[in-house]
This record gives structure tokens, sequence and C-alpha cells, in this order.
């Protein structure tokens, strides 16, 4: 019952969607501090950057990318230059022209209300929004805005959108129409951006128990940003290749950060401690020793020796984290003390427990974690049953 408790805490925060909108609260990514993957992936600081170094949603030239942001105007156009321009060519071209130019600000429009629609929280409204972009996209054959509605660059938009709404199969072609334009346009099959989406496509796999899928795509993942980052290193010598290596070497951490906690949820213990080793020193040296992500990466290594019956090695971890976690003030601390009252537990130490369990207790309820409180109760009745049992013991 004990060890299940623990792993009750880290499955619930793991291979799990969050119901909040607008990115800030989604998936990607746990058995951690931040539940939800978005806020975990957020932590690990990846950004997903061409190959000349420019992001993705920042194409040169692009009207519409420019134009497209949360509470931005469509850029003012100069009408004499466009009026000299149009002058070159036939009314019928700049009828044309002129039209093209209308849908383009429509899918602008459309965009614009989509985003707006899920930063206030209205998912129906803004997957409809994006529906009807991507329609008229395609309409129009604007391959960029197509691309750009299926799966907007970070975070992705509709297909994400699909994904918190809990509507797998739908994300799953999302992400899968999207990584089909950028392919077919000539985009790497280790670009940052398309490993990104792997991911998110074997984290649905995960959820949906493909397990096969699942690990091939987290191996895709794994391996491609390795063999990436041998020759991202070789070739580091501007501030701007040096830039791209730190993403691509964050993204890595994030993807073994994923497997690893796919691979707790099929009790394959000694797997996922490999890789929460190797996410925990990427984070380390990218991010240092105090980050939220190391620190949660921390405990999470913890949890997994704690489950492998190690416990004094898994005390000696979690408390380093909860001491650190201390020195940064950090908001999610009380995560960190209810795994350090578990671990507790486990060793027997039963009084140290209660009182690490009713830090933990207060600390949560002054942050409003309804789950962590829930996840504490569990924690206290199992401490409740051990003491019992203890004192039957005394008494025969």
């Amino acid at each position: 019952m004990a060890a299940s408790c623990v792993l009750r805490a880290v499955l619930s925060r793991t291979l799990s969607r969050s119901r909040c909108s607008g990115g800030v609260r989604w998936p990607l990514t746990s058995a951690r501090v931040v539940p939800e993957a978005g806020r975990r992936a957020a932590c690990w600081e990846a950004q997903s950057r061409r190959q000349d170094g420019t992001k993705y949603h920042r194409r040169r030239g692009g009207g519409l990318w420019a134009a497209v942001g949360m509470f931005s105007h469509s850029p003012v156009r100069n009408l004499g230059m466009r009026q000299i321009a149009f002058s070159l060519f036939s009314s019928t071209d700049e009828d044309q022209r002129d039209e093209a130019q209308r849908k383009e600000d429509d899918i602008i429009l459309l965009l614009k209300k989509a985003k707006l629609s899920m930063h206030r929280g209205n998912l129906q409204a803004a997957s409809s929004f994006f529906h009807q972009a991507v329609a008229l996209a395609q309409q129009t054959h604007n391959k960029q805005a197509i691309i750009y509605t299926y799966s907007q660059w970070r975070p992705p938009q509709m297909a994400n959108l699909a994904y918190i709404q809990g509507h797998l199969d739908s994300a799953e072609k999302l992400f899968k129409a999207a990584m089909s334009y950028m392919l077919a346009g000539g985009t790497p099959e280790d670009d940052n951006a398309v490993i990104e989406m792997s991911l998110k496509l074997a984290t649905i796999y995960a959820e949906q128990n493909k397990a096969e899928l699942a690990e091939h795509g987290f191996s895709f993942c794994v391996e491609s940003l390795e063999g990436k980052l041998e020759k991202q290193t070789e070739d580091v010598k501007t501030e701007q290749q040096e830039a791209l290596r730190k993403d691509t070497h964050l993204l890595l951490g994030l993807c073994l950060d994923s497997r690893a906690r796919y691979r707790v949820s099929r009790m394959d213990l000694d797997m996922a401690g490999q890789d929460y080793r190797k996410a925990l020193d990427i984070c380390r040296q990218e991010q240092g020793q105090d980050h939220p992500q190391t620190l949660v990466l921390m405990s999470d290594l913890a949890t997994i020796l704690d489950l492998q019956g190690r416990h004094d090695d898994a005390l000696v971890l979690i408390q380093q984290a909860v001491d650190l976690s201390v020195s940064v003030e950090n908001p999610d601390h009380h995560v960190l003390v209810e795994n350090l009252a578990g671990i507790l537990l486990h060793t027997g130490r039963l009084d140290d427990s209660a009182r690490f369990y009713q830090e933990a207790l207060d600390r949560a309820r002054q942050a409003g974690d309804q789950a962590a409180l829930e996840r504490i109760q569990d924690g206290l009745e199992e401490l409740r049953k051990r003491r019992s049992q203890a004192m039957k013991d005394e008494q025969d």
C-alpha cells in the first residue's frame, strides 16, 4: 500500500492532460512538482529554432506570421507602394492579389480570435475558429497558414487544443498532418520542431496504451537528438549556434524525462531511473542545481529509488531537493515535502513522516493545490494504519 501511494502520486502527475486553456497547463509531458506537462515543458525552456537560428513563427517576409499575435494588429500597408507595384500587372492580376490579400487578412483575424478564445478559456470557440482558418487556408492553398494553424510552432495550437480537450485521435491526426507538411517542405527529420511533435505523438500513444508505438516514438526522439548534439557540439562557433545547441540539449532532457515517466507507468524502474539520471544531469548542466526543474527531477529519481526499496538513497536525494527548494523559495515546495514524508514513512520513521506530512498539508492548503491535498490525505491515512499496526505489534 505504501509503495502504491508513492507510485500513484507519481503517475497522477504523469502522462496527464490539463483541461486548462492557452497551453499554460498542457501536454508534452509528470512525476513532477509542476503537475501539468505544459508547465513542465516550460521549465525545460527549450525553444525550437530553424537550422539557421530563426524561430519558426518568425518566418522572414511573412506578413501573416508578423500579424498573428495575441493582441497584435495587422500591419499598416503603404497603399501608394501597393498601387505602384500592382500597376505592373493587369486589372485581373490586381483583383486576384486583392482577393488573396483579403483572404489572408481573414485567416489572420480567425487565428487572432482563436488565440484570444484560448486565452479566455473558451476552448470550443477556439476550436471553431481554428477549423475555419485551416479551411480557408486550404481553399487558398496557403501552405504556411495551414501548417501554422495545424501546429503553431510553440506551442502547437490546433493539435494541442485537441489534446487538451482529450481528443487524442484528433490530436494525433493534426500532429501528423503538420509534420507531413513540414517534411514535404524540406524540414529535416531531426529538426527540433519535428522532434517536439514526435514527442507529443509518443505521449499520445502512451496514453492510448500503444506500447510499441510509444517506445518507438520516444526512442526516435532521444536518438535523433543525441546524434544531432554530437554534430552541434562540433559546430559551435557563434552565440547563435550555442543557443541552438542549448535548446537541443534541453529538448533531449525533456524527451528523457517524458520517457522515464512512461517507463514508471509500466513499472520498468531500472530503465526509468537511467532516463531520470540523464535528464537530471542535463538540467543541472544547463539550468543549475537549484532550478525548479532540477528539483523536480531529483524528487522523481528519489521516488524511483524508494520504489526499488533503496529508501536510504532516496532519503538523501529528496532531502537535498527539499533543502535547495527552501533556499530558492520554490512555490511548489509542498510537493517535495510531501515526497519526503512518504519516503520517511517507508523507512519506518513515523514521527518524522507525520511532521513533514503536516507541513506539506499546510503549504498545500496555502497554495490551493487540491491534487496534492488528496495525495497527502492518502499518505496520512497510510501513516495512521502503520501506527495502528505498530501498536498492535507492541501489545503482542
